[in-house]
């Protein structure tokens, strides 16, 4: 038995002829913050939606042991990965209780809505309002939220600063440390490579779809070097 809770092994994804990720390897141990970072285009975004099989895909993917490569996405989320995607996951004509009421009856009970307000406090606040109608930071919020009711193992979240005003990134990448302290395991995509390093246990650097870095998140701040 693996000790590694993911496992990807030689990915190839493509859209027509571009290859967007090219034959990637990597891991996660359960509990780990792990880091993707790289420019735009370096493929991060990609490899979360292989990952989740929302892309086709060559290659296998290993969550806990099991061999989910050609899972639908829905059962992958059954077993315990959910997904945080670039630009929020809601829906801007419902109410912020219904998106999260939405992410409830997908999860398995082991979370519910009032943890999420323990989380968010503003997402109660606005629970009656037009989930449309938040701010970036809230509807970012409200996106975790529905993420982790869920009741996910690991979360694949997605360049989750993108947009957001410096303080509104302060307090999700706060929340994100509590989640990993509270026993979620999370993979990173994210541009910002000084946040991302100061938040993960290690990193994988990409370029153009390969991994041309890889190791300990503090190793990679000591080292100066060019990353993208």
């Amino acid at each position: 038995m693996s000790d590694n809770l993911l496992e990807i092994k030689n990915m190839e994804l493509k859209y027509g002829s571009i290859r967007a990720v090219k034959g990637i390897d990597l891991s996660l141990k359960k509990g780990e913050i792990v880091s993707l970072i790289g420019s735009n285009g370096a493929g991060k975004s990609s490899l979360l939606k292989g990952i989740m099989n929302i892309e086709k895909k060559s290659g296998k993917v290993i969550f806990k042991d099991k061999d989910i490569t050609k899972l639908s996405t829905e059962k992958i989320v059954s077993r315990g990965i959910s997904i945080i995607p670039e630009g929020h996951l809601i829906f801007s004509s419902m109410s912020v209780w219904e998106n999260l009421q939405l992410g409830h009856y997908q999860g398995n009970n082991k979370i519910d809505i009032k943890n999420i307000y323990e989380y968010f406090p503003i997402l109660e606040e606005r629970k009656e309002q037009k989930a449309g109608t938040l701010s970036g930071g809230e509807q970012q919020m409200l996106s975790i939220g529905r993420a982790l009711l869920a009741g996910p193992e690991l979360i694949l979240v997605d360049e989750p600063s993108l947009g957001l005003a410096p303080q509104v990134v302060n307090n999700i990448f706060k929340i994100m440390k509590r989640l990993n302290e509270e026993g979620y395991t999370i993979l990173l995509a994210e541009q910002n490579v000084k946040r991302s390093l100061e938040l993960a246990d290690r990193a994988y650097v990409l370029k153009t779809g390969e991994i041309i870095k890889e190791g300990s998140a503090s190793q990679m701040k000591v080292k100066k070097w060019m990353y993208l």
